[in-house]
């Protein structure tokens, strides 16, 4: 048996030679990939990306002769200077002979290739899985679907398939032998010639019996007939449901700088990525909050900026309104992020725990607070004794609730090995 690929290979490339390469340079291609990334932007995890990797990764095997058997006949000039069985050195770094050596010894230069946009995300997602994914209640709920179950006799003019008409058309006439009207034109001019002529009667009659035949048959067999059409055909198939909704929430207080605000963006963007890739279509809700919370569109979530005091229940409340009013749990999987400098009322805690674990945890897949805020040079971040309320609190929530997950953010460069840490498939084993 032969396979033949068919596929089109992209523009200046040999598709099934470069899928063979990188399994090949796979741990390679890992490692790249993630050096890569810390010095890559959120906003770019979309695009290619130039790796170099090791040079014998892309070594192909081959056979040679060994030097150990045989019989060789070789003429060498005389020397001076060594005798059988002397070492010779290895010729001086610059000279011809040899390359350049590298101080541990690997000379070799490295490979430097570009990564598509799909091979670059392929390898940044592919040691990371969605929490609770086959959740019971989401993997059973389907919902119908159109799809093609070949052809009927029977439709309406939209669903029309042409080709297989016309197939089922010729194929009928050419059984019939429906005459065609070049045919009977031929015929016409043919007897008009013998009787211009004046030629056998015989055979002027023979040819106006056989044209009477071809135009009874042309009048009775019609060119197409409703036996020869077809329309396409389509059936309803249940298939599974694969919706999210991606709820990001965050502190427009004065006290959140745009550095922040820039921090807590670029995690939302890499979770929003990385949901569009396991679910068919995702919902994005954004609700900013002050001492109190609204649903806004991207633009004012992210660039304007208001006054007063920072109340997070009250955003937590507001999420849990719009679950309710536009999100049933059972056709949506619910995601939640949150991002904060960590201030909030003392007293205001209390509320929150209590939204969290009552309402908005037992419908969640997952929820992700990151905390967003400078780093002290030598310090990492704040110690335990002067954690924030929100910290603080949340900390307990995360001891109860493993879907529950927090960090502390404090650069660009922070954000992938966080994201990555939430998300890892380690991360159930970890807990």
């Amino acid at each position: 048996m032969n396979i033949v690929d068919r596929r089109l290979n992209p523009k200046g490339k040999s598709l099934g030679n470069r899928q063979r390469f990188v399994r090949r340079a796979k741990a390679d291609i890992r490692d790249a990939v993630r050096e890569a990334l810390k010095q890559r932007r959120v906003s770019e995890v979309e695009g290619s990306e130039r790796i170099r990797i090791r040079a014998r990764t892309v070594k192909e095997p081959s056979f040679g002769l060994s030097r150990n058997d045989g019989r060789k006949n070789i003429v060498v000039p005389g020397n001076k200077e060594f005798v059988p069985g002397d070492a010779i050195p290895k010729p001086p770094p610059g000279q011809a002979g040899g390359r350049d050596g590298s101080p541990d010894g690997e000379g070799d230069d490295d490979f430097v290739f570009t990564l598509t946009k799909e091979e670059f995300l392929d390898v940044f997602f592919e040691d990371l899985e969605l929490p609770d994914l086959l959740k019971t209640k989401i993997k059973d709920e389907m919902s119908p679907k159109p799809a093609r179950a070949g052809f009927s006799t029977q439709g309406s003019p939209s669903s029309l398939n042409v080709l297989r008409t016309m197939r089922g058309s010729l194929a009928r006439r050419m059984t019939l032998k429906r005459p065609k009207p070049e045919d009977i034109a031929a015929l016409e001019a043919e007897i008009a010639k013998l009787k211009k002529k004046g030629g056998s009667e015989r055979r002027l009659k023979q040819l106006k019996a056989e044209l009477e035949v071809k135009q009874r048959k042309l009048r009775t067999i019609a060119y197409i007939d409703p036996i020869d059409v077809r329309y396409n055909r389509f059936e309803r198939v249940m298939k599974p449901a694969t919706q999210a909704v991606m709820f990001c929430l965050m502190d427009a207080s004065a006290s959140m700088t745009e550095e922040m605000k820039e921090l807590g963006k670029r995690f939302f963007m890499l979770l929003h990525v990385f949901l569009s890739r396991r679910y068919r279509h995702v919902d994005i809700v954004f609700i900013r909050h002050t001492s109190h919370a609204q649903e806004v569109d991207e633009e004012t979530f992210f660039r304007s900026t208001e006054t007063g005091g920072t109340v997070v229940s009250s955003a937590l409340e507001e999420m849990d309104r719009v679950i309710v009013e536009r999100y049933p749990v059972g056709d949506w999987n619910i995601y939640g992020a949150q991002a904060s400098d960590g201030d909030n009322f003392r007293n205001d805690m209390p509320t929150c725990i209590a939204a969290l674990e009552s309402r908005l945890l037992p419908v969640c897949q997952q929820f992700s607070y990151i905390e967003v805020g400078e780093k002290r040079v030598g310090l990492g971040f704040e110690s335990d004794a002067a954690e924030s309320p929100l910290w603080h609190g949340y900390g307990e929530v995360a001891e109860r609730h493993r879907h529950f997950a927090m960090r502390r953010v404090a650069t660009p460069s922070d954000i992938f090995p966080v994201f990555h840490d939430l998300f890892s498939r380690d991360a159930k084993a970890k807990a």
